[in-house]
């Protein structure tokens, strides 16, 4: 287990105690899953159970590792909740208030311990605190930002060597970025041109920094999001796009960055089918968009005019009597030889091409700092020869990404040490380039416009130098070994490749590729407390953080202070004057604005007081009314108030609605239909998406069809989300004018089909169409899911109760063992009566014992297995000559 600081310990102490309900809110990168794991070590024992609940599986498995159990259960009685903050906020709609309010319909005095780290998302809405302590039914909380005064006085004992270098963008980059953000400041303004009904103000280029912005925009847009029209849908989506470019312009190479323009452009231009796409983006359109291309282009590559080929070469005149032109001559051949090597274009590059291959001014910044490292080590090592009790020589290099930490790991193993700042990672550009032209060449030739994924090429084959061997001299081909020698020792990148040496002066594991801690560096992506695991397995003393992240920044601040007597160096490099800049300082603002709303709030939040919803289940026992007693007298009734919900329904937030509102809800595995409301009524759920997808694959046609053979009331609900628009009417259908044209004259036939004619049929006509094969099927319209709670209370009113058993049997498939005995033939006869089908023959086989059986039942008795469409078809087949005989 990790060292505990003293802040940990005091927080320990305060929420400890099973005999309270607390909330955590705690500063990201401060150790909560250290604070969660020894929390679970304490309550720890026989005769307790820990459920640890809302945690991904990745969380699960590292949680489990750290605590050195499997799947993290121990037997016993109570609850832990953990990272309730994944969501916006809790509700009582979330599935956590659903798993609360069971647990404390069995479980009284057991304790429930929730925790956070997310600040930002508890504070959006009204008394945002106030409601999740109540849908949480908690009764303490405690907030600790990184400025508490027992954080700050831990984590300033001991700080690290921090460096901060800023970098500047390249003047290319510059222009790229600054029209990015003119891009984004006039989306920006036409959506609140075009939506002046909404409160938008609060939207800005900054929060526009941040993924949460998308969110924050359709939240708004949602309401009306069916009577806006399509130029305001490709507005919200532009803005994503427009933040994405911003992120990749910092963080992609070059021709990547290039790529991707080329396939938004493509993608802006024509549709998957290859036909003019009608609504553009406004973006594109104007002058800086035209910078953003063009400038993107010139990073890459120049085209220029083929130059015109002469068949005797240029003689070079040299003034004889030029004594420095021919010491220059002397001592300076190999040089001008390399350059001319340099100068001979690629066979591959076309004639017309310059390839320019601008490199990100972080790579040769990325290089000096691992020099300056490695520069530290060797003063380190010949001033003392003994090793540092603490850490090691391994250095970390911490990215934004994965994506990003592949291309540093390129850069890194494909390095040129001796190439001027700006041309390091030539060799790997030009690799690049070259599969960017291969992916040109192959769309090209498909004549697809959509964009295809270049092939990768893992490595490319060593290049010989065309340089001979009469050429050097022996002074040169001494300095040469050397340097060899130096890049023997040359640290090495974990996933990269290693320098240019001979195998046979490799000095580790040729077997296991493994490598000493002291010639490795490794790069690594940012994710979450696995950072911390991280670093106390490598004990790093030299970190990087290619990019800024606030995350990482307080955990090497936790590393620090757990390893007292251990120097940590810390290069944070950080581009200068742009939006990483800009997002940095502004993720560390509205952090420290989060905690001080729910500081305040805390002080002035008054606590709910929480009520046993169930405790007068006996007066809803005496509710039911039989009609077949004189008067419609009440009669007593020992089943209380339920519905029969299906498993799969459990992941929507209707049953925790239907619990909440007094109904017991019972689980169970339904064939037919997602809810039981009565014996004879039957409730499929269909959201807006399941909805067309159920009609595009036929499935809700089935359901409709058992659902009509197995109860007499079946019922298809079809419920909207909450907040968003109550119709399935879109802004192209109300935009069709049903007025009588006003014309003289009228208008002309046309001879082929309209576009109307070609699209495919609406939602609205396929339910006429489900009415019509199925007449007794219900349709019932809910605005929300409290809507639908209120309707099945009023469905249920006066109502007999389900039976679970009897819902689980109707339509359940029977396994193939139980037909085993049943004879082929009766069963291939049964199939031929009507009524009868593939899908309830082993149900009549189970009710009946023979065909004769079936046939000498009454009306009733088949109407019970069949149906009663079904029965009354099948009766009336096997009876017809009867009727026939009786009339003789």
């Amino acid at each position: 287990m990790p060292i505990l600081l003293p802040f940990h310990k005091s927080i320990l102490e305060e929420i400890h105690d099973p005999a309270t309900s607390d909330l955590l809110i705690l500063a990201r990168g401060l150790g909560l899953r250290r604070t969660i794991c020894t929390l679970m070590q304490i309550y720890d024992s026989k005769q307790s159970l820990i459920l640890l609940l809302n945690v991904s599986p990745e969380e699960e498995i590292a949680i489990g590792d750290e605590l050195g159990i499997m799947g993290c259960r121990r037997p016993g009685l109570r609850i832990v909740g953990y990272e309730m903050g994944k969501r916006d906020r809790v509700t009582a709609l979330s599935l956590e208030a659903f798993i609360v309010r069971l647990y404390r319909e069995k479980n009284k005095t057991g304790f429930l311990k929730a925790f956070s780290d997310k600040p930002e998302h508890i504070t959006s809405g009204m008394s945002p605190l106030k409601n999740i302590m109540k849908e949480l039914q908690l009764r303490r909380v405690h907030i600790y930002p990184r400025f508490h005064e027992d954080v700050k006085n831990t984590l300033e004992t001991r700080k690290a060597d921090v460096i901060e270098l800023y970098q500047r963008l390249t003047e290319p980059m510059e222009a790229i970025h600054h029209a990015i953000v003119q891009c984004m400041t006039i989306t920006l303004s036409e959506l609140k041109r075009s939506n002046k009904t909404l409160e938008l103000d609060d939207l800005n280029v900054e929060s526009a920094y941040f993924r949460s912005f998308d969110a924050v925009v359709r939240r708004q847009l949602d309401p009306v999001w069916h009577k806006v029209g399509p130029r305001t849908k490709q507005l919200v989506g532009d803005l994503a796009t427009l933040r994405r470019l911003l992120t990749y312009l910092l963080s992609y190479d070059a021709l990547a960055f290039h790529a991707y323009l080329e396939t938004l452009v493509a993608s802006n231009t024509t549709t998957v089918t290859g036909a003019a796409k009608q609504h553009q983006s406004p973006w594109m359109l104007t002058d800086a968009a035209n910078i953003i291309f063009s400038t993107a282009k010139r990073r890459c590559y120049v085209l220029t005019a083929p130059k015109p080929t002469s068949s005797l070469p240029e003689r070079q005149v040299i003034d004889v009597d030029n004594e420095d032109a021919w010491a220059a001559l002397g001592s300076n051949g190999r040089d001008s030889g390399k350059k001319k090597e340099e100068k001979k274009p690629k066979p591959w590059v076309p004639d017309n091409m310059s390839p320019v291959l601008e490199e990100l001014p972080k790579w040769d910044l990325l290089a000096d700092v691992l020099q300056e490292i490695e520069e530290e080590l060797m003063r380190q090592e010949a001033v003392s020869t003994r090793l540092p009790i603490r850490g090691t020589n391994t250095v970390l290099v911490m990215t934004s990404s994965p994506r990003s930490s592949t291309l540093v790991s390129e850069f890194l193993g494909e390095m040129d040490g001796t190439a001027p700042k700006g041309s390091r990672g030539r060799s790997m550009m030009e690799r690049k380039l070259r599969t960017y032209l291969y992916w040109k060449g192959q769309n090209a030739r498909q004549k697809q416009p959509r964009y295809q994924q270049p092939p990768r090429f893992s490595t490319m084959q060593p290049q010989s130098s065309s340089q001979p061997e009469g050429e050097i001299s022996e002074a040169l081909k001494k300095k040469d070994k050397t340097r060899q020698e130096r890049s023997a020792n040359r640290r090495r990148v974990r996933g990269g490749a290693p320098m240019t040496v001979a195998p046979t002066e490799i000095d580790f594991d040729t077997h296991y590729g493994l490598l000493a801690p002291s010639q490795m560096v490794v790069v690594r992506a940012y994710t979450d407390d696995t950072d911390d695991q991280i670093l106390a397995e490598l004990q790093p003393r030299f970190i990087v953080m290619f990019e800024p992240n606030l995350d990482f920044v307080r955990r090497v601040e936790v590393y620090r202070n757990s390893n007292p007597g251990m120097g940590v160096r810390v290069y944070f490099m950080v581009y200068q004057l742009c939006c990483e800049e800009h997002k940095y300082l502004a993720g560390l603002r509205r952090e420290k604005e989060s905690f001080e709303k729910l500081i305040k709030e805390r002080g002035s939040m008054l606590l709910p007081i929480f009520e046993d919803k169930h405790a007068g289940k006996n007066d809803a026992v005496i509710k039911t009314i039989s009609t077949r007693l004189a008067g419609g007298r009440k009669e007593l009734s020992t089943v209380p108030s339920q519905v029969i919900v299906d498993m799969r329904e459990f992941r929507s937030t209707l049953p925790s609605l239907l619990h909440a509102s007094g109904l017991l809800v019972i689980p169970a595995t339904l064939t037919v239909g997602d809810y039981i409301l009565t014996p004879d009524m039957c409730v499929e759920r269909k959201s807006i998406p399941d909805l067309v997808a159920s009609f595009n694959s036929g499935r809700l046609y089935t359901q409709c069809e058992l659902m009509s053979v197995h109860y007499k009331q079946p019922i298809l609900l079809i419920e909207f989300e909450e907040n968003k628009s109550f119709s399935l009417e879109t802004a192209a259908e109300s935009a069709k004018s049903y007025a009588k044209p006003t014309s003289k004259y009228p208008a002309k036939k046309s001879t082929g089909p309209t576009d109307s004619d070609r699209a495919p049929p609406s939602i609205q006509s396929k339910l006429v169409l489900l009415m019509l094969h199925f007449p007794r099927v219900r349709i019932i319209w809910s605005s929300s899911p409290y809507g639908t709670a209120d309707i099945f209370n009023d469905l249920k009113a006066n109502a007999f109760e389900p039976d679970p058993n009897r819902a689980i049997a109707i339509g359940a498939k029977q396994d193939t063992e139980a037909g085993a005995g049943i004879n082929a033939a009766a069963e291939e006869l049964l199939r031929c009566l009507p009524g009868v089908t593939a899908k309830n023959v082993k149900y009549v086989t189970n009710r009946v014992g023979s065909v004769r059986d079936l046939c000498e039942l009454d009306r009733k008795g088949e109407q019970d297995i069949l149906g009663v469409e079904p029965g009354n078809a099948c009766y009336d087949f096997m009876h017809q000559g009867e009727r026939k005989t009786g009339s003789l």
